[in-house]
């Protein structure tokens, strides 16, 4: 890994992410990019700056999950964001933790699991359409540039047999999206600002009901 690109990596040592796991997330920002020549993974303006916009912000929840969680939904993994960057540091961590990559897309899912199988991750890739999915169970279940916060609540709620914590990414106009949310909603939640963008922020829910 050039030196350039480690240095871009450093942020992630205040989350306790060993310097071991930069070359690792770097290379597969590298495949990621390389793929995203023959099928839209990112968008192509965010390349540039992907180590910021994808890796760091990805990986950037580490530090919030609770370190009991054995088991992990990724919904609409799409690219691996966050999915296969925890699933790499967990493993780095000597983590037993299992991912399951929702993805309806044939081209994503098999990225996915080319990305398993290359760095050998505990996760697995589930090429379903989630909404179709019941009683589903996990842990933790994260999701960043899925869905609006309120659709995801609902699939939440109807398809989840059990959860223990969620965490979201939400954008510029996340406090106010979770104040609308409370209106229908009832939880106990966390607004962590993002590491990576001032005007973002990223919501830990826990106790999720309808009122």
């Amino acid at each position: 890994m050039i030196e350039s690109n480690f240095k871009k990596y450093t942020p992630l040592e205040k989350l306790n992410v060993s310097r071991e796991t930069f070359p690792v997330l770097e290379e597969f920002r590298s495949l990621l990019v390389n793929e995203n020549q023959k099928i839209n993974l990112i968008s192509k303006s965010t390349v540039k700056d992907s180590i910021n916009r994808h890796i760091l912000d990805s990986a950037q929840i580490i530090d919030i999950i609770d370190k009991k969680s054995k088991s992990c939904i990724d919904l609409g993994s799409g690219s691996g964001l966050p999915g296969i960057v925890l699933a790499i540091i967990f493993k780095k961590k000597g983590s037993k933790i299992k991912f399951e990559l929702y993805e309806k897309s044939q081209k994503k899912s098999n990225f996915l699991q080319q990305m398993i199988n290359h760095f050998e991750l505990n996760a697995e890739v589930k090429q379903k359409n989630i909404f179709e999915e019941k009683e589903l169970e996990a842990d933790l279940v994260v999701a960043r540039a899925f869905k609006p916060l309120k659709i995801i609540l609902e699939l939440i709620n109807k398809n989840f047999a059990y959860y223990n914590e969620l965490i979201f990414f939400l954008g510029e106009s996340g406090r106010e999206i979770i104040k609308e949310c409370l209106l229908t909603w009832n939880f106990d939640y966390q607004i962590i600002k993002s590491l990576t963008d001032k005007n973002s922020v990223i919501v830990k829910i826990k106790s999720l009901k309808k009122k």
